[in-house]
């Protein structure tokens, strides 16, 4: 994929960039694999906010993407489509029993491709196998944690993890963050990068770009009044925040440490803050 630029007609368009859609080989999704969207603008059940700058944008429908192929799947890429609620494409394949998925699309996937499913299938792109079948030192995405509920670690635009050991039951993997941790060799994963890998690159442009996406305006804390934020008041003149920075419900921030106690650290055997700047 490549960047897109465009002529500084305008002030919004001058440093705008955005997606070449040259890969996509339709514009329409197949209709029995859409599910209606139903948005809540980052309110609970109770109608109140719990997430905040979310609101409008352009309506959309949710893709049903197969995160859980069956062992035993053979199937064929039919189209390579663009997906409004993933940063990566997805690809419509048709299986041996006439079925329809879509599934993450991995770099150099292309039309009339063959994806296989299973412990015995051949090392290619795209295929999906026990980490167990899988050789030390590949490149993998749609990783599994838990056997058999389907992929949910490395699913972004252009990330990918690496096998790096098998010890035991246990496959040890590098994950796009540089965290270290062991996975079940019984869980799945798929070969290759995730596609779109210049997704990162897009600049957003303007303003209303972000409301396009559903994304409200962001005020910085200081900017607020005291009784609206922790750094809010003062006379409008340039001025610290006044001690530790803090989110607008007074928990630190910043760099404090906000990971449950709760969650499994057995498994992480490198953190991917060691070696970086804290």
């Amino acid at each position: 994929m490549a960047i897109k630029q465009y002529k500084p007609t305008t002030p919004g368009r001058r440093g705008m960039t955005s997606q070449d859609f040259d890969g996509i080989t339709t514009k329409r999704p197949l209709k029995s694999l859409l599910a209606v969207k139903i948005r809540g603008s980052g309110r609970n059940n109770q109608g109140r906010i719990t997430t905040r700058h979310k609101g409008g944008g352009a309506k959309k429908f949710y893709r049903i993407v197969n995160f859980n192929l069956p062992a035993g799947t053979e199937a064929t890429v039919e189209h390579i489509e663009y997906d409004p609620n993933r940063s990566a494409r997805i690809a419509r394949i048709k299986d041996q029993n006439n079925q329809y998925h879509y599934i993450l699309a991995p770099l150099k996937l292309n039309q009339g491709d063959k994806i296989s499913v299973g412990e015995e299938v051949s090392i290619e792109n795209a295929n999906r196998l026990p980490l167990s079948s899988i050789p030390t030192g590949s490149v993998i995405h749609s990783i599994e944690v838990n056997p058999g509920k389907g992929a949910q670690m490395v699913r972004s635009a252009g990330t990918s993890a690496q096998l790096v050991a098998k010890e035991d039951n246990y496959a040890q993997i590098k994950l796009p963050s540089g965290e270290v941790r062991r996975v079940l060799l019984i869980c799945m994963a798929s070969i290759g990068v995730v596609g779109n890998e210049q997704h990162q690159n897009i600049k957003i442009g303007k303003a209303g770009r972000s409301r396009h996406k559903g994304i409200r305006p962001t005020v910085r804390g200081v900017v607020m009044n005291a009784a609206d934020h922790p750094h809010g008041g003062g006379d409008g003149g340039r001025h610290g925040i006044g001690g530790d920075p803090r989110t607008p419900w007074g928990q630190k921030t910043l760099g404090f440490k906000t990971r449950s106690r709760k969650k499994v650290n057995k498994l992480i055997l490198r953190s991917r803050h060691i070696g970086k700047r804290k």
